[in-house]
């Protein structure tokens, strides 16, 4: 837990720099999943302590993972993790955290790869706990699931998916990065904006998208040399801006030096 006066400090500097909404991610080791009694104690106390922490530091969301399946039916598994949620949250329910489920790439065992797993363990964690739930949708993740979104039509498709399947009002939070991987290959390998397989372009769409420009979109590619947050932060900057349409001078001009688009 942050000392007091590092909540202060952040506080204030969130007050200066307008930073709205706050989302944090839970420890990757988490897995409230597993029915291992070991992993499933320290999962749930791991969990009590992210959303006293979220709590306490004044985060509106809390992005966690829907953990693995292995050794179990997938079914099972996920009412596993809703359990895990309602006993980690068992007697410090804070109010003003929303816990967002996040959808993964479908790599081994892992749950929430299809936006019907993520609904599925959402109406599950609202029927089991007071707490709000809602929907971190990853956009690696999504390529690597199999969900087109770098091309126009693909795009269109999932997010009219992901609009009737989970709601796009429960969709907060968008974490941006590129894919190393292809389409469908179910590896969870992060590049950055535009070096990868959804590309420039394919973002250009996604951050332009009319029903996701309110979306809060947060970084999450690596870092290989200095700068590179910074670089990859300028792109998307870069990219939610609409297309320009070029002047008179900037049109592109024939052989004998006349714009293409003049009239003889």
């Amino acid at each position: 837990m942050p000392a007091r006066h590092e909540i202060d400090a952040l506080r204030r500097a969130r007050e200066r720099l307008d930073l709205y909404p706050l989302a944090i991610h839970v420890n990757y080791l988490i897995n409230l999943a597993s029915l291992d009694p070991v992993i499933r104690e320290k999962s749930i106390d791991g969990f009590r302590g992210e959303l006293e922490c979220a709590a306490a530091i004044g985060a509106e969301y809390l992005v966690t993972h829907p953990g693995s399946y292995k050794g179990q039916p997938m079914e099972q598994a996920i009412a596993a993790f809703a359990l895990g949620v309602a006993e980690a949250a068992s007697g410090c329910a804070p109010s003003g955290v929303t816990v967002l489920l996040e959808n993964t790439a479908g790599s081994g065992f892992h749950i929430g790869c299809r936006l019907e797993e993520l609904r599925l363990i959402r109406d599950l964690v609202g029927r089991e706990t007071d707490l709000k739930a809602g929907y971190c949708l990853d956009t690696c993740h999504l390529l690597a699931s199999g969900c087109n979104i770098a091309t126009e039509s693909g795009l269109r498709k999932t997010v009219n998916d992901a609009e009737r399947t989970l709601g796009l009002e429960n969709v907060k939070v968008i974490h941006a990065n590129d894919s190393k991987m292809p389409l469908g290959s179910h590896a969870d390998r992060h590049a950055s904006i535009g070096e990868g397989h959804i590309g420039a372009e394919g973002f250009r769409r996604i951050l332009t998208h009319a029903k996701l420009r309110d979306k809060a979109f947060i970084l999450e590619t690596p870092v290989e040399e200095e700068g590179d947050d910074r670089r990859n932060v300028e792109m998307l900057k870069k990219l939610a801006q609409p297309k320009r349409a070029p002047t008179l001078s900037e049109k592109p001009v024939n052989r004998s030096g006349a714009s293409k688009r003049s009239v003889s």
